[in-house]
């Protein structure tokens, strides 16, 4: 056994347990410490013999166990308690050290905690991890943040330790400085709450439109994974679909409570989205959608109110739905990411952080939860154009839509005619239409701005800013 570890781990909850064991997995002497030490001799007792573990009690002998620079990885719940953690540790840190947070945390948490540290001479590094607990053992997407200097060091480590793409590309990428890592995978939540809430309208269509059992969809799903919808998401929808419950016999589905809880990140992707300007309107119908299915009394209240006669299709009716289903889900899926790597986008220029979008998507390729075979196209399509506005404006996804859109738009049409809410899709097809539309409504609204408030306009014909006297003459005037 070591005397000294190469990384250290604080916080072995789950997570924290699991990326420990991971290190060691992996050949590196691994120093662990947890507030409560009974957790910590429980990981050496049970997981003691994958690898160099070296288990400390104290804080100060958590950092005299790792050789320098001292790379410190925290892995506690986001807020009071990473800073509780960051103020027990920094004072026994030395310049050049590093702090490690793994947790979800808030990026402009990060971006702070970054800054007063950077005063002490200590790198802060905010890293998004994703893959679950599963993900953490076996191999996560991982997004670091914080100094180049910092990532030379911890760069190769967390390479050793994250998941392989299908071409053995390390699923891990130096994001940008500060906040960056965390702020990417904050993104990352979003689009997965708006893909598993377009995966639960599919769902839904083929069940309440199509008359299909949970096991017949499961098995939709399935076909659906071989194909271009291939991804972690649906492999697993599948899996879920198809389990019975033991204690009914009913479908697994059919005996959980209808309320979808969250734990923060996707409302803080809309929350940040509004902040930079930036329509997220798929992510926020999901986040919204979450939140509806949790107010009982609402939803109790409202059980009367009027909606369409409901009518199954007809067996061959169905089978052609279910294409159409198909064909939509995968239009919205693609307006999801387009929305993501846009607040990515709009948060890299607002920080000056420089991502590079084609390794975001390179990095999503393994081992976090919106891992999918289309990333592959979607890493192209910004390695060809680093530029490139939206994902809507690549060729091959152009083209794509336009052959889905026949279909999308029928499916909105069935799901309406029976009564089926459909948020996801729906906002992903205003989405769509609003960018393709020569002129929006957006000019009436800016003209009732100037009515009511004098707030100017612009005009299409001439330069300037220009306001309508309403109430007098209506002549018009420079602003």
């Amino acid at each position: 056994m070591s005397t000294s570890a190469q990384i250290g781990v604080t916080g072995l909850a789950v997570m924290g347990r699991n990326l420990a064991r991971n290190f060691a997995r992996n050949g590196y002497s691994v120093a662990v410490h947890n507030r409560t030490p009974s957790k910590t001799r429980a990981l050496i007792d049970e997981f003691g013999h994958e690898g160099d573990f070296i288990a400390t009690e104290t804080a100060a002998d958590f950092v005299a166990a790792l050789e320098r620079p001292r790379r410190l990885v925290i892995m506690v719940k986001a807020g009071d308690p990473t800073d509780a953690v960051i103020q027990e540790f920094a004072p026994l840190l030395e310049p050049g050290d590093m702090i490690i947070d793994g947790g979800n945390a808030h990026f402009a948490d990060t971006r702070r905690r970054e800054r007063e540290l950077r005063e002490q001479d200590i790198h802060f590094v905010g890293t998004g991890i994703s893959g679950g607990e599963e993900g953490a053992l076996h191999g996560p997407s991982i997004m670091p943040g914080g100094s180049g200097q910092s990532y030379a060091s911890l760069g190769p480590m967390l390479e050793k330790i994250a998941a392989k793409a299908a071409d053995a590309t390390p699923c891990v990428t130096h994001v940008g400085p500060d906040g960056a890592g965390h702020f990417v995978k904050m993104v990352h939540n979003g689009i997965e709450y708006a893909d598993m809430q377009l995966i639960a309208e599919a769902y839904q269509l083929l069940r309440d439109v199509a008359g299909y059992s949970p096991a017949q969809i499961a098995e939709i799903f399935r076909t659906w994974n071989t194909g271009r919808l291939d991804s972690y998401l649906i492999e697993i929808t599948a899996e879920v679909l198809s389990h019975i419950d033991a204690a009914t016999g009913k479908p697994f589905v059919d005996v959980v409570q209808d309320q979808a809880e969250q734990k923060g990140t996707g409302r803080w992707t809309v929350q940040i989205a509004l902040e930079l300007g930036v329509p997220v309107s798929g992510i926020a119908e999901a986040v919204f959608a979450r939140s509806l299915s949790g107010h009982t009394a609402l939803r109790e209240a409202s059980r009367g109110l009027a909606g369409p006669t409901a009518k199954p299709l007809g067996e061959s009716e169905s089978a052609a739905f279910a294409d159409q289903v198909e064909q939509a889900l995968y239009a919205s899926k693609i307006v999801s990411y387009t929305q993501g790597f846009h607040e990515i986008a709009a948060g890299s220029a607002e920080y000056d952080w420089n991502i590079d979008l084609g390794a975001i998507a390179s990095i999503w390729r393994g081992g976090c939860i919106i891992r999918a075979a289309f990333l592959d196209r979607i890493r192209a399509a910004y390695d060809a154009r680093p530029d490139l506005p939206s994902l809507l404006s690549d060729e091959t996804f152009a083209q794509e839509i336009a052959a889905a859109q026949e279909d999308w738009r029928a499916v909105l049409v069935a799901a309406t005619n029976q009564g089926v809410p459909t948020p996801g899709f729906a906002a992903a097809l205003a989405y769509y239409d609003a960018l393709r539309a020569e002129r929006l409504p957006a000019a009436l609204t800016q003209g009732q701005r100037d009515y009511f408030g004098a707030h100017t306009y612009r005009r299409t014909d001439r330069e300037g800013s220009f306001h309508t006297l309403w109430g007098a003459d209506r002549s018009e005037v420079p602003a």
